[in-house]
């Protein structure tokens, strides 16, 4: 019993799984896929895939997309024909041979549920949708700093920056960062609102404001925002540029210095006083000198209270002392004040000593003692009036003084840790005495009745007087202790035989000395002699070769071997015998001489006999 209602169960569910397999096959189907994503402007394809059982063939194909809740046919396909119903698509609809839709230039307005209907007649009716997704790529953002900077004392929230976001579609979204940290929205500390507008386009622009408190450590951050949007079912991100915004704060610290370096200023050079504050902005700046009694001399007036900077001009000794710059900070009226010490470097009462002080004569000794005050250690040097340096220390000692060492001595005091700071003292080393001739134009070759100069040079100090004892035209010249006299003159009978004499004086003594003349005829008779005698040579020489010429050519016979008896009339004709002397015969005749400087005999003159024959 149990068995046959088994049995029967079975077979009842065969059935029906037959039946409704059946039924299935029997039903047409569309397909489509769920969503189509196309870039604004681009062209949109929807497939429409359909079965019809049997291999039928469908009666129409309707396309229709929802508007709101109300359905809005595009078109209508029979067969080979298509017919367009909606006249906001004309122009960019088109049916490929599969019956796919598409649509060119899409706007984010297409961004809808299309709908494939298919009619099969005995088949039935049978349709699917499709969700159309535009996109459109957001533009790069702009960011845009808050161009009046911003207090770190504010009691509100300040605006930082804003981020503008144009035409992208669907509407991205906008997010803040520090340093390259994301912010996150904090109660009373960050704030970031956003607003959405959606252009006559269709497209949408996002515009983000980022409110947050700042600190002093925030005036060199740097902040962006980033735009987030979907493409293609993926995430993407573009970067605004960075930006940094203006903080305002108070200072905290203050800073004083001397420029250059107080321990290099000397007195005559230009100091600055530069005063810097950590505050921004920069706190107005005061400038006082402490004066006796611990009272303060205001300088202000002669600073620069923007910069912070007091120029002092031409600096001396007195402007050493302790200086102040005092800051006030216009947002809480905060005051602070920093002190630095200027030292003026200097040399003063430079003095030169000698002793002895009275006055000097040649031969003495002195000694030039230099002395100076400064705060810093000198040395000492002495120069000669040419600027040579001839001793160094603060002591010069001069012996056996002359009238040449009479000169200008300087002291030159220079302080080496202080480049360029030096002072220099002179003094007259003046050796007195009578006076010294040096030089006279002595003697001195004339003619009679001819114009000459007379010289003479003497040298003393004080300065003396130069007197000749002639008439004529007298030029003086003088350098250092030096004078000359140049008298121009003619010569007279009178100055030839008793000459010149030139007289110096000052008031210590007399020096003079005589100037000869001589007459010139003198030594032109000597000249004459001498004239004479070398003609008297040059003739002896002559008349010397010309015999020496003959007596080669055999004009003039000498010596025993020349000598020839022509009174002999047996000689043979047919011999001649020649007697040929050496080159030199002529010259070592009677004048050949020994190694020890006597003459040597006749014999041993050498001789040399050349026979000619036919």
């Amino acid at each position: 019993m149990a068995g046959g209602r088994r049995a029967a169960g079975l077979a009842l569910g065969w059935g029906c799984c037959l039946l409704l397999c059946c039924a299935a096959a029997s039903k047409l189907e569309v397909s489509m896929p769920a969503v189509v994503e196309v870039e604004s402007g681009g062209t949109a394809r929807i497939e429409c895939n359909f079965y019809i059982p049997g291999n039928g063939s469908y009666a129409y194909i309707n396309w229709s997309y929802m508007d709101r809740n109300n359905r809005v046919r595009l078109c209508r396909i029979m067969g080979s024909e298509i017919l367009e119903e909606n006249t906001d698509y004309k122009g960019r609809l088109s049916v490929g041979e599969d019956k796919a839709l598409s649509i060119s230039r899409v706007t984010v307005q297409d961004a809808r549920t299309f709908l494939c209907q298919v009619e099969a007649g005995s088949h039935g009716m049978g349709e699917n949708h499709t969700e159309l997704h535009v996109y459109k790529v957001p533009e790069a953002p702009e960011i845009m700093a808050n161009p009046g900077g911003i207090s770190v004392q504010s009691s509100d929230i300040p605006q930082i920056a804003q981020c503008v976001s144009r035409n992208s579609f669907p509407p991205p979204n906008i997010t803040w960062h520090k340093n390259g940290e994301q912010l996150q929205p904090e109660e009373k500390m960050v704030k970031i609102p956003a607003t959405l507008t959606r252009e006559s386009s269709g497209l949408y622009t996002v515009s983000s404001t980022l409110f947050a408190h700042v600190t002093r450590e925030d005036r060199n951050s740097l902040y962006h925002c980033t735009v987030h949007y979907w493409l293609r079912g993926q995430r993407r991100a573009v970067d605004s540029r960075r930006v940094n915004v203006t903080v305002f704060y108070p200072a905290q610290h203050v800073k004083l210095q001397v420029m250059p370096s107080s321990a290099l200023v000397k007195e005559g050079d230009d100091v600055k006083l530069v005063c810097e504050a950590d505050g921004n902005p920069a706190p107005v700046f005061s400038f006082y000198k402490r004066e006796l009694e611990d009272s303060w001399q205001d300088l202000t007036s002669l600073a620069d209270t923007n910069s912070g900077v007091l120029n002092l001009h031409d600096v001396n000794k007195s402007s050493s002392g302790l200086y102040r710059c005092q800051t006030l900070d216009l947002d809480d009226m905060r005051q602070l004040e920093k002190d630095v010490e200027l030292v003026v470097n200097y040399i003063e009462g430079v003095h030169v000593k000698m002793e002895p002080s009275s006055p000097l004569q040649e031969g003495d000794n002195v000694r030039l003692s230099c002395n100076a005050h400064s705060p810093v250690a000198l040395d000492y040097q002495w120069r000669d009036e040419k600027g040579r340096k001839v001793a160094e220390g603060n002591q010069l000692f001069l012996s056996n003084l002359t009238f040449e060492t009479s000169s200008n001595f300087s002291c030159k005091v220079i302080a080496p840790s202080v480049p360029g700071l030096e002072q220099s003292k002179q003094v007259a080393v003046a050796v007195q005495g009578k006076p010294r001739i040096v030089a006279i134009s002595s003697p001195l070759y004339v003619q009679q009745d001819e114009v000459v100069n007379l010289t003479c040079k003497a040298i003393a100090f004080p300065r003396p007087s130069v007197h000749w004892n002639v008439n004529g035209t007298a030029h003086e010249y003088v350098e250092n202790q030096h004078i000359a006299s140049n008298l121009t003159v003619r010569v007279s009978h009178d100055l030839l035989r008793a000459g010149a004499m030139c007289r110096v004086s000052n008031a210590l003594g007399v020096s003079e000395k005589h100037i000869q003349l001589l007459d010139q005829k003198a030594p032109e008779s000597k000249g004459v002699i001498i004239v004479a005698i070398i003609v008297c040579i040059l003739v002896v020489a002559v008349l010397g070769s010309v015999i020496y010429f003959l007596h080669k050519k055999g004009k003039i016979p000498c010596g025993r071997a020349g000598k020839q008896d022509i009174t002999k009339p047996e000689a043979r004709k047919d011999k001649i015998v020649v007697e040929v002397k050496s080159d030199k015969l002529s010259e070592e005749a009677g004048l050949l001489q020994g190694a020890n400087g006597e003459k040597r005999p006749a014999a041993d003159q050498s001789e040399k006999y050349i026979d000619l024959r036919n």
